[in-house]
C-alpha cells in the first residue's frame, strides 16, 4: 500500500476534486479479484466501449481506440489496465438504483397534483431555496416550469432521488425525464430520519413502507419529506431508444448490472471498476463507472443500476451491503501514481 501526498495530489488531478487526497491507494493483482475469470469480460468492454471516449487524460484515448477494434475482452483489460483499491476511512457501503415507471399527466388533474419542473432559469451555481421553501411559497407556480404531474409525492419524492424516470400519460404514450439540475443543498436520508423519530425500526425501513407510511400520515409525511432539503428539477430527454437504459452523469444510457454510480472525487467518471458485492444476494461483476448520485459519496461507495420499472425497483431496494470496489487504472496511470 502507497500512503504519499504526491501519490494522492497526482490522482486527485485525474479526478473531479481534491477530496482524493486523504485516501490510501492498493496496487493489487488480478487473482485478488475474487470471481474474476468467470466474469463476463465481453459484456463490461461493450458498456465502456459506450463512453470511453468521453474520458480525459493522456492514456484514455489510446485504450478508447482498442476497446473500439473488438479485442479479446479479459485480455483488454489485463493488459492495459492495473487494478487499485481506494479507501478514505469509510465503511464500504453498496446500495441499488432503478429508472422508475410511473403514471402522470402533462396536466394537473384532480389526481396528478405533484409537478415535475424544469430548472428555473434564475437558479444559481451556490445553494438556493430548499425543497421545504419551493414547496411552501409558490415560488415556481404559474411559469410554465412543469413538465409532467405525479398522483404521489413520494413517487415524486423517490424520482428525484433515483435522478431520472419514464411517465406513462392516460392516452398510453410516454415521456423520459432526465436530470436537470438541482438546488445545491446537501440530500439527506428520510429513511434514516424515520428511524431516528421512531416512526418505523430499521429493518423495516423500504421504498413501500416509506410510501405506506406517508399516505397514512399525510401532515407529518409533507414534514417528513422537507427533511430533505435538496431537489432535484428535471428535463425532458426525447434523443434516447425506449430500449435503451436512461441518460448517467456522462450523458449515455446506462445499462442495467453493468453501470455504477460513483463519487467522482475518488474514482474517475467511465473507469471500469470491479465491484464485490456481499450480503444476501452477493455480486462479483466488472462494471463502468458512468453515473454519479447525490448520495454516493465516499472512495468505496456505488450504487448499482439495477433496471427499469416496479421489478428492477424491487431489487435495488433489497441492496444495502458491504464489499469491496476496485477501480482499473491504465497501467501507466498506475505506473505514474506508484512512482510518486
Amino acid at each position: 500500500m502507497i500512503r504519499a501526498a504526491a501519490l494522492a495530489a497526482a490522482f486527485a488531478a485525474m479526478t473531479a476534486g481534491g477530496a482524493a487526497a486523504e485516501a490510501q491507494y492498493s496496487f493489487l493483482e488480478w487473482d485478488d479479484l475474487d470471481g474474476w475469470s468467470a466474469d463476463s469480460h465481453d459484456v463490461a468492454l461493450s458498456v465502456f466501449s459506450e463512453t470511453c471516449g468521453d474520458l480525459e487524460g493522456p492514456h484514455w484515448p489510446a485504450i478508447c481506440a482498442v476497446a473500439k477494434s473488438d479485442p479479446p475482452a479479459r485480455e483488454f483489460f489485463e493488459r492495459l489496465f492495473l487494478p487499485v483499491m481506494i479507501e478514505d476511512g469509510e465503511a464500504p457501503l453498496f446500495t441499488g438504483y432503478f429508472e422508475p415507471e410511473l403514471a402522470g399527466s402533462l396536466v394537473r388533474t384532480t389526481t396528478f397534483r405533484y409537478p415535475l419542473y424544469r430548472r428555473p432559469p434564475e437558479l444559481p451555481s451556490q445553494p438556493w431555496l430548499t425543497r421545504r421553501e419551493i414547496e411552501t411559497t409558490g415560488i415556481l407556480d404559474g411559469r410554465d416550469l412543469e413538465i409532467a404531474w405525479l398522483s404521489d409525492p413520494v413517487d415524486k419524492f423517490f424520482l428525484q432521488v433515483q435522478g431520472s424516470g419514464r411517465i406513462r400519460l392516460p392516452d398510453g404514450r410516454g415521456i423520459r425525464v432526465g436530470f436537470g439540475g438541482k438546488n445545491g443543498h446537501p440530500y439527506r436520508s428520510i429513511g434514516n430520519e424515520m428511524v431516528r423519530r421512531g416512526y418505523l425500526p430499521e429493518h423495516q425501513v423500504s421504498a413501500p413502507m416509506i410510501r405506506r407510511w406517508v399516505a397514512d400520515n399525510p401532515v407529518a409525511g409533507a414534514e417528513l419529506l422537507h427533511h430533505n432539503p435538496s431537489y432535484v428539477f428535471f428535463r425532458e430527454v426525447t434523443r434516447v431508444p425506449p430500449n435503451r437504459g436512461p441518460l448517467g452523469a456522462m450523458n449515455r444510457s446506462i445499462t442495467a448490472g453493468r453501470s455504477v454510480a460513483i463519487d467522482p472525487e475518488f474514482v474517475p467518471l467511465g473507469a471500469p471498476v470491479w465491484l464485490e458485492k456481499g450480503g444476501e444476494e452477493p455480486l462479483r461483476r466488472l462494471m463502468v463507472a458512468q453515473d454519479t448520485g447525490s448520495a454516493v459519496k465516499g472512495a468505496q461507495r456505488a450504487d448499482i443500476f439495477f433496471g427499469t420499472g416496479d421489478e428492477a425497483g424491487e431489487v435495488a431496494g433489497r441492496v444495502r451491503d458491504s464489499g469491496r470496489l476496485v477501480v482499473l487504472l491504465p497501467v501507466d496511470t498506475a505506473l505514474d501514481l506508484a512512482a510518486q
